[in-house]
Formats: C-alpha cells, sequence, structure tokens
C-alpha cells in the first residue's frame, strides 16, 4: 500500500494563511520510496511568533518557488495513496486550498491521522505531541516545526504504527475492526485492510491461551497462595548484622558505594521506633535515600515479626518509583525474598464487566472519541498486568469514559462475576493480603478508615512518606464533597432518555422476554422512576444556578480579585445564613423526598428481579442499577448535610468556576481540625508510625506538625520520637540565597502593577545572565500570567524560551519535560510546582520565588482554623500561617539542590523575608544555604560572580 506521509510549516491557522514550507515522504508499505521538500514564498512577512516557533525567517523564504510551483511538484506523488498526517485535518485543508489555487482537483484519495492510531495502538504514551512520541521511540527528528523534518518523523512514526499491527494478535486486531465497522470512515476501513491481511498472515493463531471472553488479555487469573520463604535463619540474626550484610551487597552492585552518614542513621532510627513501639518524625532532606532507608528496617522488622507493612505516599509518582527502582533492588539484593504490592483505590481500576457491557451494548455516548477510547483499552488490555487508570493515557472524553468502567464496590458482582478471576481490583488485593509490605497513598489510608476498615488487611506498623501532606488529605477525606456534574453522570446514567440510560435498557430486555401483568406493573414503575429522576435533575439544575448566582454576589463583596480570575470560593457559616437559604432548602428538600421515592421504586423493583433476572437477560443491568442506586442515596445525602450543615465543628463553602458557571460548582465541607480523629485512628490506634519527609520542621522544632497531627513532640513517655537528619548536600557552596532589599512591596492594585513591571525587568535581565535555566514560582496566577507575556516579548529576541504553566499547557510532566528539552529557557509555575519537580544538573541553575507561599487568608478552611487559634487565645498568623507558608517555602527552595553536583541561586522576590519579625523563621528553616541580600542592581553581577566560582 502506498503512503504520503504530508507536513506543511503555515503562517497561521486560519483560512487566509499561507504555507510557508511543504514536507513529503512516500513509503511503499514500510519502505521509504521518495521525498520531497521545500521553502514557499508567502506574500506577506512570516509573523515573529512563527518564525520563533519554527526557525523559518523572510530571508529563507525570500528566494523560494511559488505555491503553484510546489503544487505541481506534490501533485503527481499524492496520487493512488492514502494521505497521512499527524492531525491531518490542518495539513489537508491547506493541500486543498493550494491544489484549488493552483488549478488542481482536490485530493479525493483515503486520509489517515496518526493521533488516532497513536491513541489506538501506545494507550501509554504520556502525549501525542510529535516531538514527545519521537522522543519516546527512539525516532530521529532534528528539526521540530520544519515541514522536512516533521514529514520524515512522521513517516518513520507511521513505520511504527503499521509494525505494532503486526505485533498485535488476531483477535485484538478484530476487536478494533469492529469497533468502527458501524463507521463509513477512512479509518473504518484501513482497520478492515488490516484484519484482512492478519487473517491471511495468521493461519494458526498462536495467542489462543491469552484469550478469555473474545478479548486479548495480557493478565493470567490470580490466585497462587504464597510461596514458602526461603533462607529463614537470616531472620534471627540481629539487625546491625543484616544491615552489614545489605551494605556489603551495595558495594559488589555499585563500585565505589558509600552509605550516606544521614541515611545510616535514619535506617538505626527507623528500626529503633519499630522495635520500641515508638511514633517517629524524622526530617530528611533530598540526597538522604529516606525511601531505602524505611524499606530496610521496616522490611526487616516486618518479616522477623511476622508483621504487615505499610507504606503510604502523597503522590503516584513516589508509589511508582518504590514500585518500579526500590522493591525490585531490595529484593535483588536482600538474602531472604520478600512480596511486595501496591493497592490503589477502587477508581483506579478497570472493571472488566462494565468495559465489555459497554462496548456490546455500544454505549459510546461521545459517539468516535468513545469507539478511540474503547480501541485505546482493547489495546491496553494486551498489555497490562495491572489494569490502573494510571498506565493509560486519557482525553477529557476519555476520563468520562473511564467514569462508566472503572471498578466500584457497588455494583461488583464478586465471586459470581465472570471475569472475578481476572479482575484488576480484586487480584490488587489479593496481592496485598499476601505481601510483606503494601504500598498505598494517603487517600486510600482514610477511605479505609471511612469504611470501617474493610480494604486494607489489618496492620500495627505504617510509614508515612510525604507526611506534610497527611493532616490535609484527612481533612479532605474524612469529610462531604459534591460536584454538579457527579449528581448529574449518576442520573443520566439511569435515564438520560428513552433511548439510554440503565432502566431504559431494562425496559427493553423486558419487553423482548416477558409479557403479562407483572411485566406491565414493572413497566409503569420504571416509567414512575424515570420521571422522578428527570424531575430531580430538573431541581438540581435550578438549586445549582441559584447557589452559584449566590457565590458569584458573595464572591465579588468578599474576593473581588478572585471574582475578577474567575475562580469563586465562598464560605458558608451555619451561623449567618442569607435570608435566601430557607427557599434553597426548600429546593433540596424536594429533591430529596422526590429521590427517596425513586430509591425505595427502585429497591422494589431490584427485589422483584432477583429470581428472574436470568429469565430476563438482565442480570448485568440489575448489578449496575444497584450500584447506582447506591451512588445516586451518597449524592441526596451529601446534599442533604450540606444544606443542614449538622457538623458544627465542620467548614462548609462552595466552589465554581465563572467560565463554567453552576456546571463547574463544588460542595465541599471538611472538618476543621482532624487532629483527634488522627490520634483515634492512627496514633492510639498503631503501635508504630514513621512520618518522614524533607519539610516537617519549622524553625528545627516540630510544634507545627505535632500540633496538627495531634501528637506531644519529645513527650515524656517517648512514645513520640523526632529527628532531623543533617544534609548530604554542601548547600553553604552549593545554594546562594539573594534577597533584594530594595525591591517593591505591594499593597494596592497601583502597586501591583509597578512590582509586576519591576519584577519582569529582573527576571530578563537574570535569564539572560543565566541563559535562561531558571524556574519562577508564583503563589497567583494571575500574576503569572501578566508576567508571562511581557517576559516572553522581552525575552524572544534572545533566543530564550518562556513556557507557562496554563499557557503553554497545564501538565507539569510535560512542560517539565520541555523546559529539560530546551537550550535556554524560562518555566513559570504555580502550586503544583513548588514540590515534586525534579530537574537536576545543568538544565536548571536559578530559581526565583516571587512572594512567600501564604495561603489566601479568606479560604474557609484557613479562616475556620484561624477562628479555632483566636479561641484559644493564641495568634493564628504566627502559630498556623506563618509555618505552613514556612513548610512550601522549604518545599521550593528544594527545587535548586537535587544532587550533589548541582549549584545554583535562589532569588527570593519578597522583602518580607529581611523586613519582618517572622521573615526570619523562612530563612532560619532552611538547610544552611550562603544567604546575602543586595540591591536589585547587584543581583546579576553577584550571580555571574557565583556561577564563575562554580566553573573554578
Amino acid at each position: 500500500m502506498k503512503f504520503a506521509v504530508l507536513d506543511f510549516e503555515t503562517t497561521g491557522n486560519q483560512p487566509s494563511d499561507e504555507i510557508i514550507q511543504a514536507g513529503l515522504v512516500i513509503l511503499e508499505d514500510t519502505e521509504i520510496t521518495g521525498r520531497y521538500a521545500s521553502f514557499i514564498k508567502p506574500s506577506g512577512p512570516i509573523p515573529e511568533f512563527i518564525t520563533t516557533l519554527t526557525g523559518i525567517t523572510d530571508q529563507m523564504v525570500e528566494s523560494a518557488p511559488s505555491v503553484e510551483s510546489v503544487m505541481a511538484q506534490m501533485a503527481p506523488m499524492l496520487e493512488d495513496a492514502v494521505l497521512v498526517g499527524h492531525n491531518v485535518s490542518f495539513d489537508l485543508g491547506f493541500l486543498q486550498r493550494g491544489l484549488d489555487i493552483s488549478g488542481y482537483r482536490p485530493f479525493s484519495g483515503r486520509v489517515l491521522d496518526t493521533l488516532d492510531f497513536l491513541r489506538m495502538l501506545f494507550p501509554m504514551l504520556g502525549s501525542l505531541q510529535l516531538s514527545m512520541v519521537t522522543q519516546t521511540m527512539e525516532i530521529p527528528h532534528e528539526r521540530p516545526h520544519q515541514a522536512d523534518s516533521d514529514a520524515e518523523a512522521t513517516a518513520l512514526l507511521w513505520v511504527k504504527v503499521l509494525e505494532r499491527f503486526e505485533d498485535l494478535d488476531l483477535l485484538t486486531v478484530q476487536r478494533l475492526s469492529y469497533l468502527f465497522e458501524m463507521e463509513n470512515t477512512d479509518l473504518s476501513w484501513f482497520l478492515k485492510e488490516i484484519l484482512g491481511l492478519k487473517e491471511i498472515a495468521t493461519p494458526v493463531d498462536p495467542n489462543l491461551d491469552r484469550y478469555f471472553r473474545q478479548y486479548s488479555l495480557k493478565a493470567g487469573e490470580w490466585g497462587e497462595e504464597k510461596k514458602p520463604r526461603a533462607d529463614k535463619e537470616w531472620l534471627d540474626k540481629p539487625f546491625e548484622e543484616f544491615h552489614a550484610y545489605l551494605t556489603e551487597r551495595m558495594k559488589e552492585k555499585f563500585p565505589g558505594y558509600e552509605e550516606r552518614p544521614a541515611q545510616a542513621q535514619m535506617i538505626r532510627d527507623v528500626q529503633g521506633a519499630l522495635s520500641d513501639s515508638a511514633h517517629l518524625l524524622i526530617e530528611a532532606g533530598t540526597g538522604t535515600g529516606k525511601s531505602l532507608a524505611y524499606l530496610i528496617p521496616a522490611l526487616h522488622y516486618g518479616i522477623s515479626e511476622e508483621k504487615k507493612i505499610v507504606v503510604s505516599t502523597h503522590t503516584i509518582q513516589l508509589q511508582e518509583q518504590l514500585r518500579q527502582r526500590d522493591i525490585p533492588l531490595l529484593q535483588e539484593l536482600f538474602p531472604f525474598g520478600f512480596e511486595a504490592a501496591v493497592l490503589k483505590g477502587r477508581n483506579h481500576y478497570l472493571c472488566l464487566r462494565k468495559f465489555e457491557t459497554k462496548v456490546n451494548t455500544a454505549d459510546f455516548a461521545n459517539g468516535r472519541d468513545d469507539r478511540l477510547t474503547a480501541a485505546q483499552m482493547t489495546v491496553w488490555l494486551s498489555d497490562t498486568e495491572r489494569g490502573d487508570d494510571e498506565e493509560l493515557y486519557l482525553t477529557s472524553k476519555g476520563n468520562d469514559f473511564w467514569q462508566d468502567v472503572q471498578s466500584d464496590a457497588d455494583s461488583c458482582l464478586n465471586r459470581h462475576c465472570p471475569w472475578f478471576r481476572r479482575c484488576f481490583y480484586h487480584r490488587a488485593k489479593h496481592e496485598s493480603t499476601q505481601a510483606d509490605v503494601i504500598i498505598v497513598n494517603h487517600s486510600l489510608l482514610f477511605t479505609d478508615i471511612k469504611a470501617e476498615n474493610r480494604l486494607l488487611p489489618a496492620y500495627s506498623q505504617l510509614i508515612v512518606d510525604e507526611a506534610h501532606h497527611f493532616e490535609e488529605v484527612a481533612a479532605k477525606h474524612l469529610g462531604l464533597e459534591l460536584h454538579y456534574l457527579s449528581f448529574v453522570h449518576t442520573l443520566t446514567w439511569l435515564y438520560k432518555d428513552s433511548r439510554s440510560g440503565l432502566l431504559p435498557l431494562v425496559s427493553m430486555r423486558i419487553q423482548e422476554h416477558a409479557a403479562g401483568d407483572k411485566a406491565s406493573k414493572w413497566l409503569r414503575a420504571i416509567v414512575d422512576v424515570e420521571e422522578k429522576l428527570v424531575e430531580a435533575k430538573e431541581h438540581w439544575d435550578e438549586l445549582s444556578q441559584l447557589l452559584y448566582d449566590f457565590a458569584g454576589m458573595s464572591a465579588s463583596a468578599s474576593d473581588p480579585a478572585s471574582a475578577e480570575a474567575g475562580q469563586l470560593v465562598v464560605r458558608v457559616k451555619p451561623a449567618m445564613l442569607p435570608p435566601s437559604w430557607e427557599t434553597l432548602r426548600k429546593m433540596e428538600e424536594n429533591i430529596y423526598v422526590g429521590l427517596g421515592e425513586a430509591s425505595r421504586q427502585l429497591d422494589r423493583l431490584l427485589n422483584d428481579w432477583k429470581d428472574v433476572q436470568d429469565d430476563l437477560g438482565i442480570q448485568t443491568l440489575v448489578t449496575d442499577l444497584n450500584g447506582a442506586g447506591k451512588d445516586l442515596d451518597r449524592h441526596r445525602d451529601t446534599l442533604h448535610r450540606f444544606m443542614h450543615m449538622p457538623e458544627q465543628d465542620d467548614v462548609y463553602w462552595l466552589e465554581a468556576s465563572s467560565q463554567f458557571k453552576s456546571k463547574s460548582l463544588q460542595l465541599v465541607s471538611v472538618p476543621a481540625d482532624v487532629s483527634a480523629i488522627l490520634r483515634q485512628f492512627f496514633f492510639d490506634a498503631k503501635d508504630s508510625i514513621i512520618l518522614t519527609s524533607a519539610t516537617l520542621s519549622v524553625d528545627k522544632k516540630f510544634h507545627y506538625i505535632c500540633e496538627q497531627l495531634g501528637l506531644m513532640e519529645n513527650s515524656p513517655s517517648g512514645k513520640v520520637r523526632t529527628v532531623i537528619l543533617p544534609s548530604p548536600f554542601q548547600y553553604r557552596e552549593q545554594a546562594l540565597v539573594a534577597v533584594p532589599r530594595d525591591f517593591p512591596n505591594i499593597k494596592g492594585s497601583a502597586a501591583e502593577a509597578y512590582y509586576i513591571e519591576k519584577l519582569t525587568e529582573s527576571l530578563r535581565d537574570v535569564a539572560v545572565a543565566t541563559n535562561g535555566r531558571m524556574l519562577v514560582l508564583f503563589t497567583s496566577y494571575r500574576m503569572l500570567k501578566a508576567v508571562h507575556q511581557r517576559l516572553k516579548e522581552e525575552l524572544a529576541s534572545r533566543g530564550i524560551q518562556v513556557l507557562g504553566q496554563g499557557m503553554d499547557g497545564g501538565n507539569r510532566s510535560k512542560l517539565t519535560r520541555m523546559f529539560k528539552d530546551s537550550a535556554a529557557s524560562v518555566l513559570l509555575g504555580t502550586s503544583s510546582f513548588w514540590e515534586g519537580v525534579d530537574i537536576p544538573g545543568d538544565a536548571l541553575s536559578c530559581l526565583a520565588i516571587v512572594r512567600l507561599p501564604f495561603q489566601p487568608p479568606n479560604h474557609p478552611l484557613v479562616e475556620a482554623k484561624c477562628e479555632l487559634y483566636k479561641e484559644k487565645g493564641q495568634n493564628p498568623f504566627i502559630k498556623y500561617s506563618v509555618p505552613q507558608a514556612v513548610i512550601r517555602f522549604k518545599q521550593g527552595f528544594g527545587r535548586l539542590v537535587r544532587t550533589a553536583t548541582d549549584k545554583g541561586t535562589v532569588i527570593v522576590y519578597d522583602t518580607r523575608v529581611i523586613d519582618t519579625a517572622y521573615g526570619k523563621h523562612f530563612l532560619y528553616s532552611l538547610p544552611g544555604p550562603k544567604i546575602e541580600h543586595m540591591t536589585t542592581s547587584q543581583l546579576v553581577p553577584r550571580i555571574m560572580e557565583w556561577m564563575r566560582s562554580e566553573e573554578g
């Protein structure tokens, strides 16, 4: 088959724009047989932003041929070819216009988009951007955003697509073709062609053992019992001897290895706390190797004492690091075997029964996009052993699809499910019961508490990594949350219209398989339930709109800056409810009563169908109806609790976006103080809890974190221990903290405009001196946006790229990767960039902290916590706001030095750090860098001097 792989560079993406470069590569099957590339002279100058993006200048196209000349060369090459492109609709539009103005007929052949096939065939790809894909697949791509290079890279990518089809087993290709067979599209045609070739090439299918219920699965049945442990004699030896043995094994594996003193101390401290049944808070900075420092003693203790160890992280990133790097290393080094398991919240796993039903009933609400997601998952099933959504790259509509097929307790058939022995969630749960160490996240720990400890096996030893988030996650998961769309999703899952939803599907089955009075009674009852659901949806829409209006008016009065930025966050106080709240409660009461009646009717129907569901062919639908009904009850109860606010110690608030209005409405309720709950379910209930992070202390003390967790620092009983480990880095030689003492402050709108002007100027000068390699941390997205455009314009002529969170992409990993890959770049980030971003080496030499990271004082939770301090006669700013900001500040500072060879500068553009009494807490809490303050004009010379000392 002949393929023509096309790419154009243009002056923009509007119909009036022109082509400035063409690239075309011809393939016969997988062999390149021809190439064509040319610049094209446009009628006017190339826009500056296009030159910045592509590197194509007016001089490069000055003597180039016209579009007519180029089309004359390309048109014969396109004959009898299938057109292929990356986001091909863009190139096809310009091709058709180019052919038309050159007097040629429009291209009428088949057209295929590599984006569709990447989504389908490479479901675990983290990005579909061409430069990212080529990097991941190790495809040469020398000049991204130039047509000849892009066309060549896309052609090689297309070869990978064709090779991937060859690697897939026959059943998977049949499944893909089946998904699109009702479409009269070029994609459907191509899949049929591939299937025909596959069937000819596979007279005997070697993969039959992977097939189950018409799907190809990499994951076999689970259920093997735990293997007996070998080398038990090691378990009777003292820990010191075991530790010495491991150190020798590390030296054998890594020549030149020396155990770091801080890591050795942490190993001893963790082992001591576990042995003595004590709680330990241990601050261990970057470079300590804390993962191994807690895993080594914990595994030895747990296996020796036959006790299960649970390790909890805040981020998926750390969970995966433990799974993929640290655990395999220790399994290789340990003198005895051990089992480790990762267990996530149930919604992270695919329910195979739901997925099968959705595909078999062609329940594709988003049409082609849902078919692509179903195809993506079909291929993924032939690759995955875990069925974990973190492996999948899903679009926004793909995430909606996932909500329909994710595992959940309410609709689970358990052992009655035909997929039970292949179920991903039950496999993970079974592995956790067999494991010596279970890796979970903080969210699952608190979900387990709410589920009365039914999710995790019994444990008495817990290690909490990234522990500075523990209290925050506790508050979120022990509270209530209801999103407008979650409620609507459940309502429409039950009934969307006469043909869509679980109830209409049951009606159709009853009409097909039953008759008589009983069937008529059921059908009438279903219609009655559907009417109540429609009525509830109307009331919910009306109530949501009124709540949104209330939030908008309240935010405009109390926080005009946030309201102007489009983010509405409004506290609702039980003691100060507006007069209109009673009207809103009455509307909620209508929803509560109506859905209560619908729920009782649905329960009666489900009870009636219990013994006849197999005869009616509705067993799966009944299970899903039961799950959806329980979901609806939860949403109804959450709304009722929010509107009536029975918990006086909880904080209630509304959130919404002015862009999406009432459809973005979120109702939130959390406990203002979770310390008593943490004591009850964790610190009083568990023998030993190890809490570790790079940022637990303030002023080298643990007062703040202990108070938040309900612990007594250095308690007389010795139950609570605290340790700050020495840093493995030489911060005084590696990090310079520079504070421009004459920098303006922010008070009033005019002062803010002046501050942004001066900040942009300073960032520009520093970025030029450091040739980019700069991360700028903001506390306000509004300010980031204001600086981004100005700085981009200022640095464009210097060849320095400016990347802004939310402007050049919202995905943190993708932006970080773009920053690392760029020779000269400045990255502007807000909240999520203050921690978890790892940019070691030369890619980052300067970190700028724009403002001290205080939480907004008018955020409902911050406000409520401050009220609690005031009630105790304490200063909430000093006792709560400053310590919280210090810990965040330390996290931001930690982005600069990631290895023993890193060196750079941290600029703090907030003079409060030296001008106020509380500023000393920020600087004193840092791990010993060189701290200097100077005038703004002295910044660049001092940074240059610091960098030269590095080179020297």
